[in-house]
């Protein structure tokens, strides 16, 4: 029970601390943000309870796979500020494109020989 709340602290401290570093250096914000420190917490938290190399490697080439249909989100939402569109709108319409294009990753990647 401790081991979870830990992990929801750190997973908090880390969203908090990109907000600060954004309100007054967006670029270092982005970089800090696009670090994969959830992925590899995430790997050492699986680890730890599990050491099973061939379990991790799955989980390590499957983040990989599920990162790709993630990133077009960061090229629609400022296509869409800079178009006049809304914050919220440019948002959902960001996350929907990555909900979809999961779906597809899900549906095609074991169709093409991935092990998600």
């Amino acid at each position: 029970m401790w081991a979870l709340v830990a992990r929801a602290l750190l997973a908090g401290a880390m969203i908090a601390a990109i907000s600060e570093i954004g309100r007054r250096l967006p670029a270092t914000a982005a970089i800090v943000a696009s670090l994969p420190l959830v992925s590899v917490l995430g790997m050492i938290f699986l680890w730890h309870q599990r050491p099973d190399a061939e379990n991790m490697a799955i989980h390590s080439a499957a983040t990989f796979w599920y990162v790709l249909p993630s990133l077009p989100m960061f090229l629609v939402i400022p296509v869409l500020l800079r178009a006049g569109a809304g914050f919220w709108g440019s948002l959902l319409a960001g996350c929907l494109l990555t909900v979809v294009l999961y779906l597809a990753m899900m549906h095609f990647g074991p169709r093409l020989g991935l092990r998600l």
